[in-house]
């Protein structure tokens, strides 16, 4: 299964045209596809009409939606966090230590366009979509 990071589903509904938006649009029908609750949140939130609200609203939950944190995601994202700051690196936002722990965890792939997730993919483990 294919999780999707906010960072492209966000260009995808601004309509952005990258070569993350292009897979995923090739994805999409073809392999399952998933979001988490939290990313599910980081998206809806940021529509100003109510239409497009809504219209996202319906894509995104027809997709497999995984609660993403829970004690035992949260016990390793955290144990994660501290492998990598003893590495030398800053995870810069907590949700995407989630979600790159949310994905090891449960052998999901990744695809994102954010840098953010590199080290999780150099030190952890984390598979990421090729595009």
């Amino acid at each position: 299964m294919i999780l999707v990071d906010s960072s492209v589903w966000i260009d995808y509904f601004n309509g952005g045209d990258t070569p993350y938006t292009a897979k995923l649009d090739s994805l999409l029908g073809v392999e399952l596809i998933a979001i988490g609750d939290i990313i599910l949140t980081e998206i809806l939130q940021g529509f100003q009409s109510d239409k497009d609200f809504k219209t996202a609203k319906s894509v995104l939950l027809s997709l497999t939606v995984f609660d993403m944190l829970g004690q035992k995601n949260a016990l390793a994202a955290a144990e994660n966090y501290r492998f990598l700051r003893k590495k030398g690196i800053t995870v810069r936002k907590t949700l995407d230590c989630i979600i790159a722990t949310f994905c090891i965890q449960n052998g999901h792939s990744l695809l994102c366009c954010d840098r953010d997730f590199k080290p999780f993919v150099e030190y952890l483990g984390l598979s990421v979509v090729d595009v």
